[in-house]
């Protein structure tokens, strides 16, 4: 079963995720599969830009619990998206959650309907959204992310778009997709790869200091009791022992 499809136009690749049984969690597969197209991405002298969008009303879920990616190969996934030579775009028309988060962090814009929401909701679980702090606190606001990553309650696209999390709430995303696609078609492909080197350096940074001591801390937490508890109580739809 695929979870990557991709198709081409005029420069523009387009990658959607596609695995709407699971909205599209962060699976072993779906994680390998997206690195894969990236790498081609990478290589491919046809390939201007990159957009990276979803089948169903979820672009992505976070972790897939059943079938979760090797915490280290979700850090190379994002710092591919980070490093690629070219923008990549992410388009949101649903919601998005917790390690999906992270994924829209690694891109250089994101673009969502004005209806999508979002959530940090690993704290209801009794974990923390560790290895996506990479893509993420370099570019939020400091008192937005405290209050998300504290809360893990939901927020609509114009908040998301005051805090930093994303680049723009639009009434039409595929409209404003189109339209950043056609800058980028006019730009030249070095202008783009160096633009792009200034524009992720901060978060390049926090890759080469905080990687490990993340994969550490999310590895602790997801094998701690507290969290054991906290993926039952999900799986089960009841509420976990320490709701009040």
């Amino acid at each position: 079963m695929k979870h990557i499809s991709r198709t081409h136009d005029r420069g523009i690749t387009t990658l959607t995720l596609t695995s709407p049984h699971n909205r599209n969690a962060l699976s072993a597969d779906l994680v390998g599969e997206l690195a894969t197209a990236l790498r081609r991405a990478a290589v491919d002298q046809d390939v201007r830009a990159v957009v990276l969008t979803h089948e169903g009303p979820t672009f992505s879920a976070g972790a897939d619990l059943k079938s979760p990616a090797n915490p280290y190969a979700f850090v190379d996934l994002l710092r591919a998206i980070v490093e690629l030579p070219k923008p990549v775009v992410a388009r949101v028309n649903g919601s998005a959650r917790a390690g999906g988060l992270g994924l829209l962090g690694a891109c250089d814009l994101v673009l969502a309907s004005a209806d999508s929401t979002f959530a940090f909701t690993e704290v209801r679980i009794g974990v923390a959204p560790a290895i996506i702090s990479l893509t993420l606190l370099p570019r939020m606001d400091a008192r937005a992310a405290s209050r998300y990553y504290l809360t893990g309650e939901r927020f609509d696209a114009a908040e998301a778009a005051r805090t930093g999390l994303i680049t723009m709430a639009a009434d039409d995303v595929d409209t404003a997709v189109r339209e950043v696609c056609e800058t980028f078609r006019k730009a030249a492909p070095q202008g783009l790869a160096e633009a792009k080197r200034l524009v992720t350096a901060r978060v390049l940074e926090a890759f080469e200091r905080d990687a490990e001591d993340l994969v550490q801390r999310s590895a602790t937490l997801f094998a701690s009791a507290a969290a054991r508890e906290g993926m039952t109580a999900f799986f089960e739809r009841r509420d976990a022992p320490w709701v009040l």
